[in-house]
């Protein structure tokens, strides 16, 4: 098995052979699939009872996960509301953004044709950086039961 360094792979972005509209077909139909699901979710109003299923975890324990309120956060923030998406899940209110930039990045480089080489060092540090960000999600989902500003907002 060999064992690559960040002195094996050069630095340099490959350059993508497709046309520019077949590197931006999944950019855009992500965005696509986003703008539906986020356009239905604004006008199916969370907060009422009967229109989505329950959280199981908050069903069968009485506690709440990570994601409880999820779709009642990004109701709010859609319809612009952002003191009760914080209510509801303040992770999808830090993470928002985060996630756009991320969209934004990858469309871009799409459009540039740029296929980034990654290095051994780079794959290593997005791994932990996985991992980390694993944890504090599961440390958020146990903190939020303790502390009751970062509950679900749900009662």
């Amino acid at each position: 098995m060999a064992v690559f360094t960040d002195e094996d792979v050069v630095q340099q972005a490959r350059t993508d052979g497709r046309s520019r509209r077949r590197r931006l077909v999944a950019p855009l139909g992500t965005l696509a699939a986003c703008g539906v699901a986020l356009a239905y979710v604004a006008a199916v109003d969370p907060n009422q009872p009967g229109h989505y299923p329950l959280c199981p975890t908050r069903a069968l324990f009485g506690v709440d996960c990570p994601g409880c309120g999820l779709m009642r956060s990004t109701h709010d923030l859609v319809t612009g509301n952002i003191s009760g998406a914080l209510d509801h899940n303040v992770l999808v209110v830090a993470l928002a953004p985060l996630a756009i930039v991320l969209w934004i990045r990858w469309a871009l480089r799409s459009w540039r044709g740029e296929s980034p080489r990654v290095t051994y060092g780079q794959f290593r540090r997005r791994n932990l950086v996985m991992v980390a960000c694993l944890i504090a999600v599961l440390v958020f989902g146990v903190i939020r039961n303790f502390v009751p500003y970062l509950g679900s907002g749900i009662g």
